[in-house]
């Protein structure tokens, strides 16, 4: 189960970071980071730093796949995962 602080975090942090555009600035929990253009494969990278900073995680390169790192939801859910362990 996803976090809704871990998924404000996640949020403002894309918001403030990425050149979010004016028609998906309001993407919801389950939006494609890649598909909706929200980031690149370059933002992919600035994610996973802020991810590992900002809640103190170890994240493997074998981790860093869509369903993981794809939208709001899946990353929320990702990082509480990796948070118990």
């Amino acid at each position: 189960m996803s976090n809704p602080g871990t998924k404000d975090k996640i949020r403002s942090f894309i918001l403030s970071n990425f050149m979010v555009s004016f028609e998906t600035r309001n993407f919801t929990d389950t939006d494609s980071f890649l598909r909706k253009g929200i980031i690149d494969s370059m933002g992919v990278l600035e994610l996973l730093s802020f991810v590992k900073k900002e809640f103190c995680i170890e994240v493997k390169n074998s981790e860093i796949v869509p369903e993981n790192f794809d939208n709001v939801e899946s990353l929320s859910r990702f990082v509480e995962k990796k948070k118990v362990l």
